[in-house]
């Protein structure tokens, strides 16, 4: 079971220990869970996080076709939290997440967390 909060900042870069941006950081993963509610992805309720004990598992449940949430989420943070400084790169990183907006709005979610 890995922790949301802490994935993401592994992939942001900042040590676990490390809590100084903790609160920015699980601000940009609502934003980013709310926009996957909005797509139809995740609990029918919606879900948002308060710290590093909100797991993956938590969110997605045993459904192993919804993997691409995880690089969604990175990717809306980053872009947020740590863009490039490269406007090639930054499009590059818009047009990977609308591409996983589009795959998970397809997705058929049977089998995991919201039915």
């Amino acid at each position: 079971m890995d922790s949301i909060l802490t994935s993401i900042k592994k992939l942001l870069g900042p040590e676990e220990s490390d809590t100084h941006f903790d609160t920015d950081i699980i601000m940009y993963i609502n934003s980013a869970l709310m926009i996957l509610n909005q797509i139809g992805v995740g609990p029918e309720a919606g879900f948002s996080i308060t710290d590093k004990s909100a797991t993956w598992d938590s969110y997605l449940g045993a459904n192993a076709n919804l993997e691409a949430v995880k690089s969604y989420i990175y990717l809306k943070v980053k872009l947020i939290f740590d863009p490039p400084s490269s406007s090639a790169l930054i499009e590059a990183i818009e047009r990977q997440i609308s591409e996983c907006e589009w795959r998970l709005s397809i997705q058929p979610k049977g089998g995991g967390v919201d039915g």
